[in-house]
């Protein structure tokens, strides 16, 4: 049978397959592993200095030659005073201090927040192929700048409103995010509610609606709903959750384990550890946070804000004061490689298709 559509043919893969960018889990190897594999590996910056972005691009580069995307957050950053966020700093003071954890209030101030503007000329710089984003829509100079070198883009709409605005700015492709989707949410028109839109819902709104091609992410786990996603009118398909237990992810043990005891209602939407809305396994920190009556400021602000205590539990192994991003979908896959994850897939499909 063939892959080959419009999907490949402008990402110039062999399968229409894209493995979702995962800050905090995706590295150069796992996305270098799924594009020598004929995917197109995600290679996740967003937030990162400019020099850090180069460098983990050259890295991709020394492990394959084929395409890759490099994703970037497109938000603006809030206007905010010391007073918005002394409340939040003192109580993750005293959750760091409860657990042990060496945090004093220099970590949470002088809040730096890298942009996406500082990170173009690196991207064409490097000549990099593909780049992709959420959180809103890149500047139209930005685009322009992108576009004129060959690149290019593929943006994040959690509905139908939001995908024709990326039409409007001539986006190539659009992927369609559904609620299932682990990690945070890529909604970006401000002042309506979060749309909680499923999958299979929100794609046949969008493809109807755009004239550019439509990627699934969400909920796509198998070849079973890597065919339903086609069947309503995707043309790609993006896959995150099940790449997260591989040898490639930086994902910590008991995050990956986490994976194997997995059920469609473990996971939660919530804006505690970045303060914007994102899909991940609860835990201890979510709920100290949520029920301490402490307003989170906004993204990325509150972002900043935890970084220092989910690194230090990440450096304990401690599923219970980090991110667990992850999908409804996220039982684990019985692979370990993300070579494996990702043949099994096209096994699965291919066999459905017979």
């Amino acid at each position: 049978m063939t892959w080959k559509n419009i999907i490949t043919e402008k990402l110039k893969i062999e399968y229409p397959i894209v493995q979702a960018p995962m800050l905090g889990v995706s590295t150069p190897e796992m996305a270098a592993a799924i594009s020598n594999q004929g995917g197109l590996g995600s290679l996740p910056v967003g937030g990162l200095s400019p020099e850090a972005t180069q460098q983990l691009i050259r890295k991709t580069k020394g492990l394959t030659n084929k395409p890759f995307a490099v994703n970037l957050f497109a938000h603006e950053v809030p206007t905010y005073t010391e007073d918005d966020i002394a409340p939040m700093r003192q109580l993750l003071l005293q959750l760091a201090s409860k657990k042990g954890y060496a945090l004093d209030a220099a970590d949470l101030s002088n809040l730096r927040f890298n942009t996406y503007q500082e990170q173009i000329d690196i991207l064409i710089q490097e000549s990099v192929p593909v780049v992709s984003f959420t959180f809103g829509c890149l500047a139209p100079e930005a685009i322009s700048k992108l576009q004129d070198k060959g690149c290019t883009l593929i943006g994040t709409a959690t509905c139908k409103e939001e995908a024709l605005i990326l039409q409007e700015h001539h986006i190539d492709i659009i992927a369609a995010q559904g609620i299932e989707a682990g990690g945070h949410r890529g909604t970006f028109i401000q002042n309506i509610p979060l749309p909680q839109i499923g999958l299979f819902s929100l794609l046949p709104q969008i493809s109807e609606a755009v004239q550019v091609p439509v990627i699934a992410a969400g909920g796509i786990h198998n070849g079973q709903t890597i065919k339903a996603a086609f069947a309503l009118g995707a043309s790609g398909v993006q896959i995150g959750t099940a790449f997260i237990g591989t040898t490639e992810s930086v994902a910590i043990p008991p995050y990956q384990e986490m994976l194997e005891r997995a059920t469609d209602t473990t996971t939660v939407l919530t804006k505690a550890f970045s303060g914007r809305w994102a899909r991940g396994f609860s835990n201890e920190l979510i709920k100290a946070i949520e029920e301490s009556g402490v307003p989170i400021p906004p993204y990325p602000v509150q972002n900043s804000l935890t970084t220092k205590l989910r690194k230090l539990a990440q450096q304990n192994n401690d599923s219970q004061y980090t991110t667990l991003w992850a999908g409804q979908s996220a039982r684990g896959q019985v692979f370990k490689q993300v070579k494996e994850v990702f043949i099994h897939l096209i096994q699965q499909y291919e066999a459905l298709c017979q």
